[in-house]
């Protein structure tokens, strides 16, 4: 069985995963994903740690569709991380207590399995974790 990424483009599943983000070829503004307007838009590599800017808790299972992930639903937690210089994400948050998150936390960006394809592949998801190191 393999894997694939949630959507194409955004993001390099290497041993340090990256976020791809764009920036504006006339204004400097960056986003996240990269628009698909290369006249406008140049694809760059956004920081991997960020900052928790706020978060909630997602206790019962999205609409399907557009939710693909598992029928046998667990609670998650979602937020918005900070990236120094570039942007805010919207991500999900792995490996942390629900508890233990706090604005303002170092994150590091990581990938995940989110669901399994049709054809058996692993489904993979960016989301950020509580940085382990300073």
């Amino acid at each position: 069985m393999g894997a694939s990424a949630i959507a194409q483009g955004l993001f390099r599943e290497t041993p340090e995963p990256t976020l791809i983000g764009g920036r504006n070829r006339d204004t400097g503004r960056i986003v996240f994903p990269c628009p698909d307007d290369a006249a406008r838009w140049e694809p760059i590599d956004l920081p991997r740690r960020g900052t928790l800017w706020s978060w909630t808790v997602q206790r019962f299972r999205p609409k399907s569709p557009p939710y693909i992930g598992p029928e046998a639903f667990t609670p998650f937690a979602i937020g918005y991380v900070e990236l120094p210089g570039a942007t805010i994400v919207e991500t999900q948050i792995v490996g942390a207590d629900f508890d233990s998150l706090t604005i303002g936390m170092a994150m590091d960006l990581v990938t995940t399995d989110f669901a399994i394809a049709t054809n058996g592949d692993a489904i993979r998801l960016y989301a950020f974790t509580p940085a382990t190191e300073a």
